[in-house]
């Protein structure tokens, strides 16, 4: 079941290329992975039966007691064959509904496919938590799904709808898995069910999770959705709308219903909502004119059947309930593909459009009648078992005395009558010949459609009418689910005998019920058809209601976004001010005992660097120039540089300097932009308040730097990472092997912080695109860049000195798009001699990280620092010169080696991130240790130069671009829009 899970994984992968290659017929390769799952289902039959359920499990993730486990009993086995079987007939219908497209048909496959693959997983997996990340997969799918016609407004919304509302459900009931599994120590269903945990907690458990089955299943209130997805392509309303999504929460109320229908608030709502959502859907089904839509309303009305007489809880209504389970599937993946065969040969679903189809297509027209007579429970259809042992059950607790017996046998019995008028309206609309004042209408036109295109609905329609004739057989399969649920609900006598399913139980009650509600049903049909309903019973919809919520919360974030967004940097930082101080200070202040272990200094440089660190800070309060204060800034921070250098940190002092300067330069860049003097346009506003939140954030951070350095009650814990550090990663610098390696996690995460910084700062300098070639050599000759002499700079062009003898010398191969004023000779001679040694340097506090002060963070900085020369020296062509590459792909490059050090060890039976070492003796260099935490470090160093070159490119080269050239008149358009 694992590997089956894996293919349908993995397929999808392959198919929008296969599309590309062979067209529809992608569709016949990506039918074989449901079909193999459907055939080892059937293979696993014997096991299921006789009570050996297979079992599999994979220990996904050990500290959360999360586990990929696969459980294949009774239930199990009928979803998963519901799930795969429809699943490969749809993929092969697929081929000719989509037989003249293209365009999003790979991506539509592969979707198609992996939504299968969700199903499978969903309706097998015996881990909660697990269940409800398949929930939320196949809520995700079902948007792309429904979405496929992303050019049509009404499918946009109709996708969105779709996913608002389960994914809003799921959310809910993921607060009541969390609640059911805390409360019962476990997440395995199985073991959950098996004992059965009660109390207040686990009844509002099963109310929340209640929520997310009712929305998925599209029982009122949430029934809104079905209807409007609609707009999906035809086999997808087959799939997911009539055989798998629709039936998760149904699955769900299914799974609990034997041990958890007995709560006392399990059967209130279930029973209510369902019989509720049977009659409205069946009301409505009445009204609609388009044949999707009358199936669509007509499934909205068999959910609430099901969930009723699924979730009712008792033996015989799980039997009867688990057979209209699999006739539902059948019947109305059937019907939905009929009208998908209609659609795509006429063009048109409209009833009033439609007349004498069925003496034009007779074998569509018979497969669609026995569907139809499954659907309203006539012999001898698997409908007509099902729901006459649905009666029984149900009014065998009606005589007893059950309310909810009551409740739902008379809500059955009316939906009954329903979906035997609505039922007969889809095959009068679609078939049968109009007639306008007693003259039939001219018959629509009819081209044949391929055989195989009608193969699926046949197959489908006709194991209806096969499995009701099998129903003994059918019995067999079903009873081990129906005999893990109580014989009779509370108050009421058990049965003398359990129920089975047969063709023919002779003249009961519930036969009587049925064929009058048949007869009935006609008798509604006609009245429906010969009078117009254009009237609603409510001024309202539920869609309005769902629109009318939407647009609140819209306003209602605009209020918000207004009172509390304004604008203003000064209002943000200090609303974070004060939470920090009111936070902080509150905790400070209830705390019982303070202890402040201070000292006046612990190495003279400190002596010296604090005063000069202080003074900085209070001028730069009073400069009045942006760079000024920068600069004064800068000194804090380099104070911080010699501190921890007389401290024992080479590492962190070096890296600090290093940040220090870079940011400096990214100061720098910015400045260039906005105003050199501070208030120049807006003047502080109350200095004083300002003043006086800053020294209370000062004041505050100070208390708390002495309350939390002498709070420590045990040893540290980084007494033993020294040893840590040498003997499991092998290496003798502490920062550097913590970074890398003990501590590599955090690593990971900062490199993805690096990665957004540096693409938000890119996304907010380039205004109209993001093609990083603005800084590349493309603008100078092709021998400049490679030229090893000298160049000079002549009205040619650059040529070496031995070729223009008298031109003026030009150092670096941008240094002419430079502007005479702005140009030095001297920085340019001194960029060219350095910038190698600098980077090669960059290299050596790479690969020395390990053991002495360096490593990835630091090298790459420096590595920046050089590519910062260049730039400043030459421009941004000369960047372009240094740095002929996207920083993009350096940034993704870095990115994917970190990622790669943490998956591959995964692979070899280890833990992510695990390191590996090798040492020994090599020829000219001697005793050579390795470790792969290395090569993490090189992705860490690939992706800070990229962050620099990326700020360089943006806060640099593309102002420089704007600043320099002149737009053009298109540009200047799409600028002013």
């Amino acid at each position: 079941m694992l590997a089956v899970l894996a293919a349908f994984a993995i397929l999808p992968l392959a198919l929008p290329w296969l599309v590309s290659r062979i067209g529809a017929r992608a569709f016949f390769v990506g039918a074989v992975v449901p079909l193999a799952a459907f055939v080892h289902a059937v293979m696993l039959t014997p096991q299921v039966l006789s009570g050996q359920i297979p079992f599999e499990e994979y220990n996904w993730i050990p500290a959360l007691g999360v586990s990929l486990s696969m459980r294949m009993d009774a239930l199990g086995w009928v979803m998963a064959i519901i799930v795969t079987g429809v699943g490969a007939l749809v993929m092969v219908y697929c081929r000719w509904y989509f037989a003249d497209k293209t365009e999003g048909v790979g991506q539509f496959s592969a979707v198609l496919l992996a939504f299968a693959g969700a199903m499978y997983g969903l309706v097998l997996t015996d881990d909660l938590i697990v269940l409800v990340m398949f929930w939320e997969i196949t809520s995700v799918l079902s948007y792309l799904l429904i979405g496929y016609y992303h050019r049509r407004a009404a499918s946009r919304r109709a996708a969105l709808q779709a996913l608002l509302v389960t994914t809003l459900g799921g959310l809910v009931m993921l607060i009541g898995v969390v609640l059911l599994v805390v409360d019962a120590g476990t997440s395995s269903l199985s073991t959950i069910l098996a004992e059965a945990p009660t109390g207040p907690v686990v009844d509002a458990a099963l109310v929340l999770i209640l929520v997310g089955a009712l929305s998925k299943s599209a029982i009122f209130p949430f029934h809104f959705w079905l209807p409007g997805a609609m707009a999906a392509p035809t086999p997808v309303s087959a799939y997911l709308h009539a055989a798998a999504m629709v039936k998760a929460g149904i699955y769900l109320i299914a799974r609990l219903a034997p041990v958890f229908a007995v709560a006392p608030t399990w059967r209130p709502i279930v029973i209510s909502l369902g019989v509720f959502t049977m009659l409205l859907g069946g009301l409505q089904a009445l009204r609609e004119a388009d044949l999707k839509r009358i199936l669509a309303f007509g499934t909205v009305s068999q959910l609430g059947l099901l969930a009723v007489v699924l979730g009712y809880g008792t033996r015989d209504a799980a039997l009867a309930g688990l057979a209209l389970l699999v006739g539902h599937a059948l019947f109305k993946s059937a019907l939905f593909l009929v009208v998908g065969v209609i659609d795509r040969q006429l063009s048109t679903r409209d009833i009033g459009e439609l007349s004498g189809v069925g003496r034009q297509a007779p074998v569509l027209a018979t497969f669609s009648f026995l569907a139809v007579a499954s659907m309203a429970g006539i012999i001898p259809t698997i409908g007509f078992v099902a729901k006459e042992s649905a009666l029984a059950a149900l009014l065998y607790e009606a005589q007893h005395g059950a309310p909810w017996g009551i409740v739902a046998v008379s809500g059955v019995a009316l939906g009954s009558v329903l979906t035997a008028a609505y039922g007969i309206r889809f095959l009068w609309g679609a078939f049968w010949t109009k007639k306008d004042s007693g003259v039939a209408r001219t018959a629509t036109a009819w081209p044949d459609p391929p055989i195989g295109f009608v193969a699926a609905p046949v197959v489908l329609s006709s194991l209806g009418l096969i499995a009701g004739l099998c129903a003994p057989l059918l019995d067999t399969a079903l009873a081990p689910y129906a005999d893990t649920a109580p014989a009779a609900s509370a108050g009421v006598p058990a049965p003398g005998h359990a129920a089975h399913l047969a063709l023919w139980h002779g003249f009961e009650p519930a036969l009587w019920i049925s064929l009058t509600a048949i007869v009935v049903g006609f008798g509604v049909f006609w009245l429906t058809a010969m009078r117009s309903w254009a009237k609603r019973m409510l001024p309202f919809t539920a869609s309005d209601v769902y629109n009318t919520m939407l647009r609140g919360i819209a306003r209602a974030s605009v209020v918000t976004t207004s009172l509390t967004q304004r604008g203003s940097l000064p209002v943000y930082v200090g609303t974070i001010f004060v939470v920090l101080i009111a936070a902080e200070g509150t905790v400070i202040l209830a705390g019982s005992e303070w202890k402040a272990a201070l000292d006046a200094y612990q190495t003279p440089v400190q002596l010296a660097v604090a005063p000069v660190m202080i003074l900085a800070g209070f001028i730069a309060v009073r400069a009045r120039k942006r760079y000024t204060g920068v600069v004064l800034v800068s000194v804090t921070g380099l104070g911080m540089v010699l501190l921890f250098a007389t401290s024992g940190a080479p590492d962190l002092a070096l890296t600090q300097i290093l940040v220090e300067t870079v940011t400096l330069v990214a100061f720098a860049l910015v400045l260039r932009r906005i105003p050199s003097r501070l208030g120049e346009h807006n003047g502080s506003a109350a200095p004083i308040g300002r003043a006086i939140l800053a020294g209370a954030v000062g004041v505050t951070m100070a208390i708390v730097a002495i309350v939390a350095t002498s709070a420590r009650q045990d040893q540290s814990d980084s007494i033993a990472f020294p040893d840590l550090a040498y003997h499991l990663g092998h290496g003798r610098n502490v920062v550097n092997v913590a970074l890398v390696d003990l501590r590599g996690w955090d690593t990971m995460g900062e490199l993805s912080v690096l990665i957004l910084a540096a693409t938000g700062v890119a996304s907010l300098v380039f205004v109209t695109h993001r093609a990083d070639t603005l800084s590349g050599t493309a603008a100078l000759p092709r021998s400049a860049g490679r030229a090893r002499a000298p160049l000079v700079e002549t009205d040619d062009g650059l040529k070496t000195r031995r070729e223009a003898p008298g031109a003026r010398m030009a150092w670096l191969v941008g240094g002419r798009r430079v502007r005479p004023e702005n140009r030095s000779i001297m920085l340019e001679v001194v960029v060219r001699i350095l910038f190698h040694t600098i980077i090669v340097v960059s290299l050596y506090l790479l690969f020395a990280g390990h053991n002495l002060p360096g490593g990835g963070f630091a090298g790459g900085l420096v590595a920046g620092m050089a590519l910062v020369m260049r730039y400043i020296a030459g421009g941004r062509y000369e960047l372009g010169a240094a740095a002929p590459t996207d920083a993009g792909r350096l940034l993704g490059v870095g990115m994917s080696i970190a990622v790669a050090c943490a998956v591959l060890p995964v692979f070899l039976g280890d833990p992510p991130l695990t390191s590996y070492s090798w040492e020994g003796e090599v020829a000219l260099l001697g005793h050579v240790e390795f470790v792969t935490s290395t090569v993490f470090d090189i992705g860490v160093y690939l992706v800070v130069i990229g962050l620099v070159l990326d700020v360089l490119r943006s806060l640099g080269a593309e102002v420089d671009r704007q600043t320099t050239e002149s737009p053009t008149p298109s540009r200047e358009r799409e600028v002013s829009a």
